[in-house]
């Protein structure tokens, strides 16, 4: 498993320190792995259709015993319906091995799944169901014909009311028909109820199923991961579920364990190597709704791999987080009364307080402005990205502040420069998007997540690269980053985007930062009604 350079690395100077795996940028030396890695897979056309669909390999470059470099290869999940081959290293736990209890477990809860199958094709529960849904849609036909001839002859009494027919009869009639109905009522609910219940008779075992293949399949699960004894660099070993107990869901999600880079790091420490650099990369589409470029190199997930990682880089000697790192200037005021604030936020700098302990607006603001009362921060921008921001000091501004921005009366535009031709000169982006549970923050597009309009202006294009502005009509998380990159939208991701980009993970030809910033806003004065207008160069 453990291969040697194919090129000659002997100028190449070792990094002292091993990658930080959620932000980073590859060492030469994980980029000619990843290469040879490349060819391998070109050696293989039998995988070719696969890797075509999209999937995560990763490299470890590692020093053996005698002190030389080498590297090791693995890929995320199955290739070819194999967690196992001879080029790669091993997965951590081998669940598909011949007699595994995990394939045992698998084969009892398809045996379930056969049954519950074969118990709702049955003519008797079809039959039943059919029965049901017939009775309870003839009820409530029944019902709305009956309530119609009612409302009819309500309107003749009113009128024999107004031409002065005696009243005691027209209330003997009313009370007649009121009391056709709810005998009408119960009549179809004893026809609805001997449906219903001969169906959940049958229908009481198919639940009876479910709930067992829910309970054996979480079971079952949390076995395997009982089987994932992780090892750090100091030899100790901690399970899966021991790792991710005190993350917010729990347990560890689907797949945890089987991702490159812990496998990679697993066998390392099992066969004395010891890791000098890592490196994960695309090869194929992008998966449906997300945005990966063939080739390029991303960051670990934060959601399967993060609790993981973490473990097993303990007793490394590791680059300190360059999100960390990032020591932003503070805020320009821009312009300010007693009320109000707009300021321009500098790239590097979060909106509100997080756990990375980088300087935040919030915390410059409730330095700067001590007397401010309730919530300061109105609307937020990325940490990557730069521009326009409104700060309210009291609770009642930023109530009425926040209602212009849901109902969409203040006007925003963002300036950025995109990696690639837009080839038309305006236009209208109306994607979906929502959350990507297993690799947050990323975003994906998706029909049922919330609806994100972006409209869009092209400036110019330099050298390969579209100069823009967007007019973000709704204002979702990484709207503009994720409208952008997506095939769907202008195929042209955010030049120095680090999640979306073409080069994932890394600054991309010398740029250090997003290309985004919030370039004009324009807002009416929460108290005077004065239209307030901002704009703010883009340092890009």
């Amino acid at each position: 498993m453990l291969h040697r350079f194919k090129h000659d690395i002997s100028t190449i100077k070792a990094p002292e320190l091993f990658t930080w795996p959620f932000h980073y940028e590859p060492h030469v030396l994980s980029r000619l792995a990843a290469r040879e890695v490349q060819d391998y897979l070109l050696l293989h056309p039998e995988w070719s259709d696969e890797i075509s669909r999209g999937k995560m390999f990763g490299v470890l470059v590692v020093e053996d015993v005698d002190g030389s470099l080498g590297f090791v290869a693995a890929f995320s999940g199955n290739l070819a319906g194999r967690n196992n081959h001879d080029f790669f290293v091993p997965p951590v736990y081998d669940m598909l091995q011949p007699g595994d209890f995990f394939r045992c477990g698998e084969a009892e809860i398809s045996a379930i799944n056969r049954e519950i199958e074969t118990l709702c094709n049955s003519a008797e529960y079809r039959d039943a169901k059919r029965a049901y849904e017939s009775a309870e849609a003839e009820a409530m036909a029944e019902l709305s014909r009956f309530k119609t001839v009612l409302k009819e002859r309500k309107l003749l009494r009113d009128i024999r009311r107004a031409e002065g027919e005696d009243c005691n009869t027209l209330v003997l009639e009313s009370q007649r028909d009121n009391a056709a109905m709810q005998r009408l009522k119960r009549q179809l609910k004893v026809n609805v109820e001997v449906c219903r219940e001969r169906f959940e008779t049958l229908n009481a075992r198919v639940f009876e199923l479910k709930e067992l293949r829910q309970k054996q399949s979480a079971a079952l699960q949390l076995e395997l991961f009982e089987q994932f004894g992780m090892l750090n660099a100091r030899g100790e070993v901690r399970t899966l579920c021991d790792l991710f107990a005190s993350t917010p869901q729990g347990v560890p999600p689907a797949g945890a364990g089987e991702c490159a880079a812990p496998k990679m790091l697993q066998y390392a420490y099992l066969n004395n190597l010891k890791p000098v650099a890592m490196a994960e990369f695309w090869q194929g589409a992008s998966p449906r709704g997300e945005v990966r470029h063939h080739g390029s190199f991303y960051p670990a997930c934060n959601s399967k791999c993060k609790p993981i990682l973490m473990h097993m880089m303990e007793g490394l000697a590791v680059e300190p987080n360059p999100l960390v790192m990032i020591a932003p200037r503070d805020p320009e005021v821009l312009w300010e009364d007693e009320v109000v604030a707009v300021i321009n936020k500098p790239c590097g700098m979060l909106s509100v307080d997080g756990k990375s302990g980088v300087r935040s607006v919030e915390q410059w603001a409730k330095e700067r402005y001590p007397q401010a009362t309730g919530p300061i921060i109105v609307h937020r921008l990325d940490q990557s990205t730069s521009g326009i921001l409104i700060l309210a000091k009291d609770k009642d501004t930023h109530k009425a502040l926040q209602e212009q921005f849901i109902k969409q009366t203040i006007k925003k535009q963002y300036t950025a420069l995109l990696d690639g031709v837009v080839a038309s000169e305006s236009g209208r982006i109306d994607l979906a998007m929502r959350l990507d549970y297993d690799n947050r923050p990323r975003q994906m597009i998706a029909a049922d997540g919330k609806r994100a309009i972006t409209e869009y202006k092209v400036i110019g294009i330099e050298k390969g690269r579209t100069r823009i502005y967007f007019y973000p009509v709704t204002g979702r998380t990484h709207q503009l980053r994720l409208h952008a990159a997506h095939h769907q939208g202008l195929n042209a991701p955010i030049v120095g985007d680090n999640i979306y980009g073409r080069a994932c993970g890394t600054a991309m030809d010398g740029d250090d930062r997003l290309c985004l910033h919030a370039s004009m806003l324009e807002f009416s004065h929460p108290v005077t009604g004065e239209t307030l207008h901002f704009e703010s160069l883009a340092e890009f």
